[in-house]
């Protein structure tokens, strides 16, 4: 293939807002602050990107993330869009801690990329499909609201249902209660974002069964550090455990590996970039570790991506790729065409196949 150049790089803040506060167990986030990239080559092609950045998981902010972005537009101008994966590795030498602003810039390359094949990214990582299902997220909330939003949830077709715990077991267990009583044909995952100790994790899981509550994973049941409190909660129990902030990067899935703590690992596009995020698959499915999908606080764009992903390597056995966004609220117009609780990716559109308004 003919050299194709990367002309010009436009770095951009991209907020938004958010109709509900987003709470987990270590912080809550009223407004959506990312980072937009966008490549423009020599025969006019254009790549997005998009950086994410949730601080309380992955240590970055937009002003973090703008301030990475911007200094690496000199690097990236000049160079081949075929050349990602070596542009990749050098800004991981330099930046190995802005991993959400490297995200944004391999996303951008991969984009624009396809596009100049004519091909949508689902093919380009695979072709295995081009659909993928989705849960949805409950917040922490009352019970009375959590059994309300499962009715609704479960009304509008989906399945499986997931919620935060990790904050108060009481007001855990009667959410997750609620949300069985509002959807009792529904599947229902657990994602304590570290929330507990390993002792409490199995209380946790104790209390559960003594109220009928059999969740079909857990999530992160501890701090992301303590494997081998993970692997004593396994131990503990057989519902799936899903190795979630504890996978950052390869060496952190082999980590897991090895230690055996967990049945599942939690890919995010913002927690380890596109290109790391291929290693990690590889060494869960190499180990016969099961592969979930989930994101942070992204738009249409790199929800987009990441449905790419799980469709083309069809390899993902868990998704939660919920939107947070309301679709007139969107920057973007195309993409994948989210009827919940699914995902339908077009084979005529290349790239991410989004456009900004």
């Amino acid at each position: 293939m003919k050299a194709i150049k990367i002309k010009k790089v436009i770095i951009e803040p991209l907020n938004l807002d958010l109709g509900e506060p987003f709470r987990i167990a270590i912080g809550t986030k009223y407004n959506i602050e990312n980072v937009l990239i966008t490549v423009v080559l020599e025969n006019g092609i254009e790549g997005y990107g998009e950086a994410a950045p949730l601080e309380p998981i992955n240590g970055e902010n937009q002003a973090t993330a703008l301030a990475t972005l911007k200094s690496c537009v000199e690097f990236i101008k000049g160079k081949n869009v075929t050349d990602y994966r070596a542009i990749s590795a050098t800004l991981r030498g330099v930046f190995h801690a802005q991993v959400t602003a490297r995200c944004a810039i391999e996303m951008a390359l991969i984009d624009a990329y396809a596009k100049v094949l004519g091909i949508p990214l689902y093919e380009f990582f695979g072709g295995a499909g081009n659909k993928a299902e989705t849960d949805y997220t409950i917040d922490i909330v009352p019970p009375e609201i959590a059994k309300k939003n499962a009715a609704k949830l479960a009304k509008a077709g989906y399945t499986v249902l997931k919620t935060k715990v990790g904050k108060k077991l009481t007001d855990d267990i009667d959410r997750l209660l609620a949300i069985k009583e509002g959807a009792p044909l529904c599947g229902i995952t657990i994602d304590a974002n570290q929330g507990y100790s390993p002792c409490e994790a199995v209380h946790f899981i104790e209390e559960m069964g003594k109220s009928g509550i059999r969740p079909i994973l857990f999530e992160q049941p501890v701090s992301r550090f303590d494997l081998q409190g993970m692997r004593f909660v396994k131990d503990h129990t057989s519902i799936p455990i899903a190795a979630d902030e504890s996978v950052f990067t390869s060496a952190d899935a082999i980590n897991v590996v090895r230690t055996g703590c967990a049945d599942y690992i939690n890919i995010k596009l913002m927690k380890s970039g596109i290109i790391e995020a291929m290693d990690i698959a590889a060494i869960a499915r190499s180990a016969n570790i099961k592969l979930m999908v989930g994101c942070m606080l992204e738009s249409k764009l790199a929800l987009g991506c990441a449905v790419h992903i799980v469709a083309g390597m069809g390899c993902f056995s868990h998704v939660d790729l919920d939107p947070h966004i309301e679709p007139e609220k969107e920057p973007f117009t195309g993409g994948p065409l989210y009827e919940a609780p699914l995902y339908t990716l077009s084979p005529d559109l290349p790239g991410i196949g989004c456009r900004k308004k």
